[in-house]
């Protein structure tokens, strides 16, 4: 059951291939500890001094969409700058360089788009992914390039501003009112698209759960959502994180009694997705008013957060703390054992069973999995009949009998963690039809969340008929299976995952994660960036960890008479640091 959750989404498998190529020209910005203050130039203003054409305006860098890029006239110097709306107190610029970058530029800042002020500058940039701390002040901010690097232009795929504009941010008194409260609303969804997406569902500060109008009843307009905060509050902002079922128009209305309303805040321009609203009123119910939905369907809300003083609140469970530095070596497994080992029972669980997603194995209890006496675990794929599993239609012969064995453990019941840097030694095996994994699911999974309300973070996957390409992808509610965030990467030279070990990492925390092959960075997200332009982000709770070697299925494909057995995934280690 749990596979066939997990790899249900290779059913539309060229779809997230097709995602996966489009994703593999884009490296996000980096998370870093000074970007916890808000992104301000997301959808603002952009202008510059040139652009190479009508493709690559200014705007292409302050849009949130990291697969468009701004770029420039093939000159020095060139420039481009974003009007925050405001002044603003700048502590970060982060730049995501295409390969045409600046070796030498400097980012200026001006309270009127005339006079600048230089906040940093440099004439040794190596391009890539710079996050850059600064400290200015400025309703304008841009990136000022002195000397080319390329033959080329300038070229950002993202080019973002991180401050503070006075109600950016919770304020030191400041509190989370709407948590826990009860919820009432124009009607509520419960079935098998929306299973109790009651009015509490948006109070539980839960990204993984959700309120929507009812299918039979409430696709119309208007539709609402309200709190009562249980006493009268001074509410100084909401923060509303929309399902794809979002409000082009709606209010945020208060009130004293929940009877008389009174606006504090209207729009007719909804973008839907993460939407944190700068509010002043007073009373102690709160409700979102729709008036236009900007779909076919209804309303629907993952979080509806109010924020300010009084009321009554309801101190919410604390979120986790980020790892400390330096990290320290909190879980392992070095496989170092002797020779026919079975891994160890304290550390990991056998997942038996037949594979999802028409694969064809049957993963035995740990019979396919052994230390080799030299450092590593085999995972090994037999070519071995297992008469009597339910097993699907094999392509080629239509028996629905198992073919072939391979192994599959987790980590579910031994250890699970927030948080850290995990990372796994991995050889993989070449061959029609392999699909080896190493990969993260929600704890929450093992008590009864299903996939992919629980979140899955794939830290390594590669396809035996493609030895050249590995994957990473996060999977939650709002964005699975072909519509996973991910991308693919590939060796230095072209070389073949299968001709040795590689190291394969994920660096996470309560910014995003970043993922590395070999201590190289090839892929990184932003939690700030997915909420704003996917949905909610669901990877702030325990994970596990899975190892496994699938035979055949929708995505790798079927094995043929060239595919090797039997065949080896070796695992040199597996380590987690916090």
């Amino acid at each position: 059951m749990k596979q066939f959750l997990r790899r249900s989404r290779r059913l539309h498998g060229w779809t997230a291939v097709v995602a996966a190529v489009v994703l593999a020209l884009v490296t996000l910005p980096a998370p870093t500890a000074a970007a916890a203050d808000p992104l301000l130039s997301q959808g603002k203003p952009a202008t510059a001094s040139s652009v190479e054409n009508a493709v690559f305006p200014a705007t292409s860098a302050v849009d949130g969409n990291p697969g468009t890029r701004w770029s420039s006239g093939f000159s020095d110097p060139q420039w481009i700058q974003v009007d925050l709306g405001t002044t603003a107190t700048i502590s970060q610029v982060t730049l995501n360089w295409e390969a045409a970058y600046g070796r030498a530029f400097r980012i200026e800042t001006s309270a009127d788009g005339t006079t600048w002020t230089t906040v940093h500058q440099t004439t040794t940039s190596t391009g890539g992914v710079q996050n850059l701390a600064v400290s200015g002040t400025g309703r304008f901010v841009r990136m000022y390039g002195t000397q080319r690097a390329t033959p080329y232009g300038y070229s950002l795929w993202e080019f973002q501003v991180y401050g503070t504009t006075g109600g950016g941010g919770p304020s030191p008194t400041e509190t989370l009112l709407s948590y826990g409260k009860t919820g009432s609303a124009s009607s509520s969804q419960n079935d098998g698209a929306c299973w109790e997406c009651s009015p509490a569902r948006a109070f539980d500060r839960d990204p993984a759960s959700r309120w929507a109008t009812s299918a039979t009843t409430g696709w119309t307009d208007p539709g609402w959502i309200a709190v009562d905060l249980g006493a009268q509050a001074q509410i100084s902002k909401v923060v509303l994180q929309w399902d794809p079922a979002y409000a082009r128009s709606y209010r945020i209305e208060v009130s004293d009694d929940g009877t008389t309303w009174r606006t504090i805040y209207s729009t007719t321009t909804g973008t839907g997705f993460k939407q944190t609203l700068t509010v002043s009123g007073t009373g102690r119910h709160v409700r979102m008013y729709g008036t236009q939905r900007a779909t076919a369907y209804g309303y629907s809300l993952w979080e509806f957060q109010v924020y300010g003083t009084g009321g009554a609140p309801v101190t919410p469970p604390p979120l986790p703390r980020d790892p400390a530095d330096p990290p320290q070596l909190v879980w392992s497994d070095e496989f170092n054992g002797p020779a026919g080992t079975r891994p160890d029972p304290a550390k990991w669980t056998a997942d038996p069973g037949t594979g999802p997603n028409n694969e064809l194995e049957y993963y035995t209890d740990n019979a396919n999995a052994a230390t080799d006496g030299n450092g590593s675990l085999v995972m090994e794929a037999r070519k071995q009949v297992t008469p009597g599993s339910a097993c699907p239609r094999d392509p080629v012969s239509g028996s629905t009998t198992c073919q072939y064995t391979s192994a599959r453990m987790n980590t579910g019941r031994t250890f699970q963690f927030t948080y850290g840097t995990v990372e796994a030694r991995i050889r993989v095996p070449k061959g029609n039809g392999f699909w080896p994994a190493f990969w993260m699911m929600g704890g929450d999974f093992l008590t009864g969340r299903p996939w992919p309300y629980n979140g899955e973070v794939d830290i390594m996957e590669i396809l035996g008929k493609d030895v050249k390409t590995a994957y990473s992808t996060v999977h939650a509610p709002a964005y699975n299976g072909g519509n996973g965030i991910g991308s693919p990467y590939r060796l230095p030279g072209d070389a073949d995952f299968s001709d040795g070990f590689h190291t394969f990492t994920a660096d996470w925390d309560s910014r995003g994660i970043t993922y590395s092959l070999d201590g190289r960075v090839v892929f990184t997200l932003s939690k700030d960036q997915v909420e704003q332009t996917r949905g909610p982000w669901v990877f702030d709770h325990p994970f596990y960890l899975i190892l496994n070697l699938a035979v055949g299925g929708d995505w790798p494909g079927p094995t043929d008479a060239s595919t090797p057995f039997p065949s080896r995934m070796l695992v040199d280690y597996v380590r987690v640091y916090q």
